[in-house]
């Protein structure tokens, strides 16, 4: 008799297989198959869309509802270790055994409907939920907005953390054309968070086309540091002050956290927004893969930037961290992504290159890679064959003051943490 484990990698093995296409954008396969699995209407839904911050995001605002008292699903995308890290309830990982039921449920009403991985996933966490009986759920948007799966599903309510530059093959070259897309999960007369304050024109006009309640960083809610480290929010009938910074590293949490206190504001949570529940409920979240550090001989700083943004985010960081030895970075990335808006932020600090193939069929292979990064940085690269032989030359090359960089992609970074696991066991 096979374990549930085994049976869930034979699933997401098999769910590669039932579409023709890895990335379909659109609504219509998902309506369908929601429509055929009749599912209980949740008491309310959350969308979190925006181009970084939306994993945080999603874990600071799971973790403030569950210590507001409310029964939370929360669906994020990718997976960095394993696939029970996309369904939550709260906060802890959907069981296999739950998965797998969930995914003969959807298999059921599939038919010969051609669903993509992502959409035959979004469908199952809904299916988890309800069996669950979360009082709410938490949706991550997986790519744009419009004609994501996780659109299919009705919000009460949005967060788009902040627009930059990513999947541009899909989601259009420039601000507009992306910030037109994530708008997309607005809905007429229901609150929609942004978490930035330079608001794109695209974003704007669609809110204001459609009716949908904008709440805007810098206008309609503020934060402020304070000298002692803490910090403050005010939204339109809240204060809090005292806060502690969340969890996550880095400084620009306190921005995602921001937003995730308007959204609760504006979905009527604004009551237990007191200084005591925050500060517990953003000191809880753990996020793999985000600034993480691993020290294994030399000190391993691992993060998943894959954009121009995040990218940009990573390297103020380092600069903010700064070591007495050099920095040797892995990098891997898919091809849809900007090498140049990654690498160029990057290239003043890091002072060894090392391409790798990602671990995905949308990987830009490592010679060709090493061949972009050399071309940008202006020094050499050294083209690896495996993250195996990637990590063993930047053994190689470090010294315990020597700092090693893995960043470009949830596809390296993931497989480079259960590698450097393994490496800890060994020593």
């Amino acid at each position: 008799m096979s374990s549930a484990g085994s049976q869930l990698t034979d699933w997401l093995v098999r769910l590669e297989t039932l579409s023709a296409q890895e990335i379909d954008l659109g609504l219509e396969r998902v309506h369908t198959i929601l429509g055929k699995l009749d599912l209980k209407t949740l008491q309310c839904v959350l969308h979190i869309a925006g181009t970084n911050g939306k994993g945080s995001s999603v874990a600071m605002l799971q973790s403030l509802l569950a210590e507001s008292g409310v029964s939370v699903g929360a669906y994020t995308s990718p997976h960095v270790f394993r696939y029970n890290e996309r369904i939550c309830i709260d906060a802890a990982q959907a069981s296999d055994e739950q998965i797998v039921a969930a995914f003969e449920r959807v298999e059921a009403a599939r038919g010969d409907v051609p669903l993509t991985y992502f959409e035959f996933g979004t469908l199952a966490a809904l299916v988890v939920f309800e069996q669950a009986g979360v009082d709410a759920a938490i949706l991550e948007v997986g790519m744009g907005g419009r004609l994501d799966a996780v659109n299919a599903v009705e919000p009460d309510a949005g967060l788009i953390t902040n627009v930059s530059l990513d999947h541009c093959d899909w989601l259009g070259n420039n601000i507009d054309s992306i910030a037109f897309e994530k708008a997309g999960i607005m809905r007429s007369g229901k609150p929609i968070v942004f978490g930035a304050a330079d608001v794109p024109a695209s974003l704007a006009k669609h809110a204001s086309d459609i009716g949908a309640e904008m709440l805007v960083a810098g206008r309609d809610f503020k934060w402020a540091g304070a000298a002692d480290g803490s910090w403050s929010w005010q939204g339109r009938s809240t204060q809090v002050s005292s806060l502690e910074p969340p969890s996550l590293a880095g400084d620009f949490q306190i921005d995602n956290a921001a937003g995730v206190l308007a959204l609760a504001e504006a979905v009527g949570f604004g009551s237990v927004l007191r200084t005591d529940v925050v500060n517990v409920a953003f000191a809880r979240p753990r996020l793999d893969g985000r600034l993480q550090i691993v020290r294994a001989g030399a000190e391993w700083l691992l993060d998943v930037a894959h954009n121009p943004a995040a990218a940009g985010v990573l390297a103020s960081s380092l600069r903010a961290r700064p070591i007495s030895g050099k920095t040797i970075a892995l990098v891997a990335m898919l091809d849809d992504k900007d090498v140049a808006g990654v690498i160029e932020p990057l290239q003043e600090i890091v002072d060894h290159w090392i391409a790798v193939t990602a671990d995905s069929p949308r990987a830009i292979e490592a010679g060709e890679l090493a061949r972009q990064i050399a071309n940008l940085s202006n020094t050499a690269c050294l083209n690896a064959d495996s993250l195996k032989q990637a990590m063993d030359s930047a053994r190689a090359l470090a010294t315990s003051e020597d700092r090693i960089l893995v960043t470009g992609s949830f596809y390296i970074v993931g497989p480079a943490l259960r590698s450097l696991e393994l490496y800890s066991r060994e020593l």
